[in-house]
């Protein structure tokens, strides 16, 4: 009994060196050097407890990329639309746990090991900056085209494209989609945020599994 508690202890603290050393090395280490093209475009990242998502603002090149969402019912072309929300996850507890009180211990579990992904598509207004949940970030024109193809190339493609899947949403105008990649503990949906902020031309920490240390690490080195 002895031996277990030691090793949930050691266990603890590697795992809390990890997300400190996570949070507070930079990737990449360097800051890159500074170019000439004015940053054009403003994206967002929206935070909760344990997930986030990217915040594309929608014009006609956006509509154009992911022309499939109106096909399947999201409103990408609605008047008065300001983002496209993407965000990628565990297909176990995306889809089990709409709400927090449809909590059930076997999607935590899945999201926790191994499960397959999804990518969550939603659509926004105005949203509010500054607000604690929402960091703004501008970026270079040809870092916001490498964002899109990172968005997209995070959809599995079925022989007609981006697969839906059915019956499957929050609300009227969202929906989800077969992702590429598998979800686990470090692995995980800030992970996937990360990446594709670094894809931008931003940099976040080493490793960021928490929107806490992810949102820590923006404040830090961006």
């Amino acid at each position: 009994m002895k031996k277990l508690g030691r090793f949930l202890a050691i266990l603890v603290v590697a795992i809390v060196l990890a997300v400190v050393l996570g949070t507070f090395i930079p990737r990449p280490l360097l800051p890159a050097a500074a170019a000439d093209p004015v940053a054009t475009r403003h994206i967002l990242v929206l935070k909760n407890p344990i997930h986030t998502d990217i915040a594309v603002p929608v014009d006609d090149e956006v509509r154009k990329r992911f022309h499939f969402l109106v096909d399947d019912g999201i409103p990408a072309d609605m008047t008065g639309l300001r983002y496209i929300v993407f965000g990628w996850g565990s297909r176990a507890f995306y889809l089990e746990t709409p709400t927090w009180s449809e909590l059930k211990a076997v999607p935590v579990m899945k999201a926790l090991t191994l499960d397959a992904s999804v990518m969550h598509v939603d659509v926004a207004g105005n949203i509010v900056e500054p607000h604690p949940d929402v960091a703004g970030f501008d970026i270079r024109e040809e870092r916001f085209a490498a964002l899109l193809d990172f968005i997209a190339a995070s959809f599995q493609r079925g022989p007609n494209g981006a697969i839906l899947i059915e019956n499957a949403a929050y609300s009227r105008f969202d929906r989800f989609y077969e992702a590429n990649g598998h979800f686990n503990a470090l692995v995980g949906c800030n992970t996937w945020t990360a990446a594709a902020l670094r894809i931008a031309g931003l940099r976040t920490g080493w490793w960021n599994p928490l929107p806490a240390s992810l949102h820590l690490s923006m404040r830090i080195y961006n």
